[in-house]
């Protein structure tokens, strides 16, 4: 095989970070190839949330044993990709015919399913821009992501922190969203380690 050959096929190749997006999403994952929209704070950011959030539990009624804005636009001042995060808490997330159904007769789409991480499950939105993080009552992840949220709201020098390592990072050329979001682990990690002596 000559130098342009193999360098053609060793491009082919998927990195182990695609496959494990593959793995876990549900239809072909949605490639960027490039760089990451990031908007400043948005005002609108909380009514879209709240819209989203009648929506969800006018599906799913009682069902629905905890509804919250996370992420970035859940933070006055952050810069976000124009998505609005939302953390949902079920009895058993792994318990799919419980939720799903009447979810997607309501026009959300299941796009990620990890068995392995929490029995996270994630939905797009029939509307407004949303992933919709579904996790079972008592998971870990949902205290780590209410503590990451409620202290960039309350830490300015933390909170600026994020917000230039997210510029630093988005700048970057990235196949995926999900790669930008795994180059912040390790910032996010000790911002939640302060959070803690905080």
């Amino acid at each position: 095989m000559s130098d342009p050959e193999w360098a053609s096929a060793a491009a082919d190749v998927p990195s182990a970070g695609e496959l494990r997006m593959r793995a876990v999403t549900i239809g072909a994952p949605q490639r960027i190839d490039g760089a990451i929209e990031l908007r400043p704070y948005d005002d609108e950011w909380p009514q879209l949330y709240g819209d989203e959030a009648t929506r969800v539990v006018s599906v799913l009624g009682h069902k629905v044993l905890r509804l919250e804005h996370v992420g970035s636009t859940s933070v006055p001042g952050l810069p976000a990709k124009p998505i609005i995060d939302m953390l949902l808490v079920v009895a058993d997330s792994s318990a799919e015919q419980d939720y799903v159904p009447p979810m997607e007769r309501a026009g959300y789409v299941l796009r990620v399913r990890e068995p392995d991480w929490y029995q996270h499950r994630l939905f797009k939105g029939p509307a407004t821009n949303i992933n919709l993080h579904v996790f079972s009552a008592g998971c870990l992840e949902i205290d780590r992501m209410l503590r990451f949220r409620d202290h960039l709201r309350s830490d300015d020098s933390d909170r600026e922190l994020y917000s230039r390592t997210k510029h630093e990072l988005a700048a970057r050329r990235w196949n995926y969203v999900q790669e930008y979001a795994d180059a912040k682990t390790e910032v996010v990690a000790a911002i939640i380690a302060r959070s803690w002596r905080a």
